[in-house]
């Protein structure tokens, strides 16, 4: 693949991405509204943000395999036209069990971008531009990550969240055409050495099997649990504790993403100076610090601040499992990678769900103390791990 012909991918797919990560995020500052709109606690709300946890991470089972017989871009292409479907459909939501039914279509079907694109990656870049072309594409991912937030408040608080949805099927039908349009001017045959579907299947379990994949898979689950499971409840937190408005809060919430981007933006100058090892370990102080000035914090200013360290040290940490993430079975990447997926949302999931008993009795900031101890913790096995492999 020329140089031209790889740029070309990495925009589409990181507009792919961008979408994927906007329709992730874009629920947590409707928490507190939708809610109100459906007569519930915002604890329950929340199971707008866990079944899509959930479900895309169980999908990741069958997207691997899937990618490794009839290729990653083609699966890219076909979630990103099932996610335009979905986000559609999901504006017309009439109650909250439909609400959450949809929401777990459209984490189905997200569920085949982001992985398979760094699987692509793995694939067509060698390891040494690795990490750098990865934080580029994680670039994407933020902007969409970002964007969700804010919209998704902005949204809630004036034109309605159904209309957040119908703008997202737009963007997602935008991908589609262009992914779709790529692939028919290349016109690619599906290769004679793919794997069969069942072998595919069968490669999951003998993955599964390795250590390096075992531990990889636990320290990414636990990272999901402490992370992003605190994280789909701060913007609450700065409703409920400081009194921010929700757009307001999602606008806050925006600079854990100006934290990532300064990260993707500088990676390779981050790597040269601190190298793996070190990212790890400055990743994980900053995390622990953001959450302990949330938590505990007595001013918006340092809520800001706190969203700002914790998207700075997150993206170093997860940077860093995802370069492992790729290299863990180089044979049989695509599934390597969506299984490192799926246990970094099984571990979002599981987080949600532990926070959502939290919220409404007034416990978030004992939450995100316990958070940032385990992160800790983390710290310390990563860090470990990292140098040994």
């Amino acid at each position: 693949m020329t140089p031209i012909d790889e740029r070309q991918h990495l925009r589409l797919l990181g507009l792919a991405g961008f979408a994927s990560m906007a329709s992730m995020r874009i629920c947590d500052p409707m928490l507190v509204v939708l809610g109100q709109e459906f007569a519930v606690s915002t604890g329950e709300a929340s199971a707008v943000v866990s079944v899509f946890a959930v479900v895309y991470g169980v999908l990741q089972l069958f997207y691997g395999p899937l990618g490794e017989r009839f290729g990653k871009l083609r699966v890219v292409s076909l979630a990103v036209s099932a996610c335009a479907v979905f986000s559609a459909i999901t504006a017309f939501s009439v109650n909250l069990p439909m609400l959450v039914l949809m929401r777990g279509f459209m984490g189905a079907a997200a569920a085949g971008i982001i992985p398979l694109s760094l699987a692509w990656v793995g694939d067509q870049v060698p390891y040494e531009r690795r990490q750098e072309t990865l934080a580029k594409m994680m670039s994407a991912t933020v902007l969409g990550m970002m964007s969700g937030l804010w919209f998704g408040g902005f949204a809630a608080d004036t034109v309605g969240w159904r209309g957040a949805f119908v703008l997202l099927s737009a963007l997602f039908g935008l991908a589609a055409v262009l992914l779709l349009r790529r692939l028919r001017r290349q016109a690619q045959s599906l290769a004679t050495e793919a794997p069969g579907l069942w072998a595919a299947f069968r490669l999951t379990g003998q993955l599964l099997g390795m250590p390096r994949v075992r531990w990889v898979m636990g320290v990414t689950a636990t990272e999901g649990a402490l992370v992003f499971g605190a994280m789909a409840f701060i913007p609450t937190h700065l409703h409920q504790q400081f009194g921010l408005s929700v757009v307001a809060a999602g606008s806050v919430m925006m600079l854990y993403g100006v934290g990532g981007l300064l990260y993707s933006q500088l990676a390779r100058r981050w790597l040269a100076w601190l190298g793996e090892r070190g990212l790890v370990r400055t990743g994980v102080s900053l995390v622990v610090s953001g959450l302990l000035l949330l938590a505990w914090g007595a001013g918006v200013w340092l809520g800001m601040l706190a969203c700002l360290l914790m998207g700075l040290g997150f993206y170093m940490l997860h940077n860093t499992l995802q370069v492992q993430a790729t290299q863990m079975a180089p044979a049989a990447r695509g599934t390597a990678v969506t299984l490192f997926a799926c246990s970094l949302f099984f571990g979002q999931s599981t987080g949600v769900l532990l926070m959502a008993q939290s919220v409404d009795i007034g416990w978030l900031p004992y939450a995100f103390t316990l958070a940032a101890v385990g992160v800790s913790g983390l710290g310390v096995v990563i860090y470990r791990l990292v140098g040994r492999h």
